[in-house]
């Protein structure tokens, strides 16, 4: 009788070990491409005071979360590419703020990711260019549904008062409190809230 079994697990063997090393190498590129991005960002020596911000990037669901600590001036940012809105949680005004994603002037997650990274090795302002500057009006009426804006969204404005904001072209005069939500030295985003 003839043993079939020895020749060919030779080359059966040599074709698994090349799909696994096919299969982890995959794994690597889809890892570094969908990865999560951490950046913790300072800025010291503002107006008598710190201002750490942490932004987190999930590749996967095209979201950046922006944690600001300044203190009375405390917020949290989701900005969700993938459905087209930012929205802005205000802990001082116990609110938060919905606006579009203007997608010419806010920078791409991946160049978000870049520019964070960046300026946290640089860990001051940058010479040059200054950031790229937004401002926003909120409306006075609260929004009804909230699940238009995506679940992110949703979740972060769940149970407090949410308003939607428009952006203001140009250097127009806006009567009211305007606070600085964006991402230190990268994009400088005003929301303004009537008084």
């Amino acid at each position: 009788m003839l043993d079939s079994s020895q020749p060919r697990a030779a080359p059966l063997e040599r074709n698994m070990k090349a799909a696994i090393f096919f299969a982890a190498l995959l794994g690597v590129f889809l890892t570094k491409s969908l990865a999560n991005d951490s950046v913790r960002l300072t800025n010291k020596g503002n107006i008598g005071g710190d201002v750490h911000q942490t932004v987190n990037i999930n590749n996967q669901d095209h979201i950046a979360n922006i944690d600001t600590n300044a203190g009375w001036n405390s917020w949290n940012s989701i900005w969700d590419y993938g459905n087209g809105f930012v929205a802005t949680r205000v802990f001082a005004k116990k609110a938060c703020y919905v606006n579009r994603m203007n997608r010419n002037q806010v920078p791409s997650i991946q160049e978000l990711a870049q520019f964070t990274k960046e300026k946290q090795a640089i860990e001051k302002a940058p010479q040059g260019a200054p950031p790229r500057s937004l401002q926003y009006a909120a409306t006075k009426m609260p929004a009804q549904d909230l699940t238009q804006y995506g679940r992110p969204i949703e979740a972060l404005c769940r149970g407090i008062p949410t308003y939607l904001a428009e952006e203001v072209q140009g250097a127009s005069f806006y009567v009211g409190v305007c606070l600085n939500a964006g991402i230190l030295w990268v994009v400088d985003v005003n929301l303004c809230i009537g008084i």
